[in-house]
């Protein structure tokens, strides 16, 4: 298992520690000091069976400066999230061949299960 995780961020720190109360062993990615390559970005897409856009933070500055009301391919926004991995919704968790984002309350529990 492992962990797309901002520790400045409530949510990702919820599901960091959902994972640990369950002992379950994971890697823990910091995705802001260690930036998914393109090719972990399209291995993350695969997994969470999402378009690029949809896994993408929109609220953040860099999305309204940069991308707002553009009209990207696939690959360019690939591109923009290991140019700006602020970009990368948080936190997403990968176990074996699946992956999901953890925002809500169900996700969460969804965590306590494994």
């Amino acid at each position: 298992m492992k962990i797309y995780h901002n520790p400045r961020c409530g949510k990702s720190r919820k599901a960091l520690q959902a994972i640990e109360d369950t002992g379950t062993p994971c890697d823990v990615i910091e995705y802001l000091k260690t930036t998914p390559t393109i090719e972990e970005l399209r291995t993350l897409q695969k997994l969470l069976g999402l378009k690029p856009l949809e896994f993408i933070r929109a609220k953040e500055d860099v999305f309204k400066e940069k991308y707002a009301g553009k009209s990207l391919t696939d690959e360019e926004w690939l591109q923009a999230i290991a140019e700006n991995p602020i970009l990368l919704e948080r936190p997403i968790v990968v176990q074996g061949k699946k992956a999901w984002i953890v925002r809500t309350d169900e996700a969460l529990a969804s965590l306590s299960r494994l």
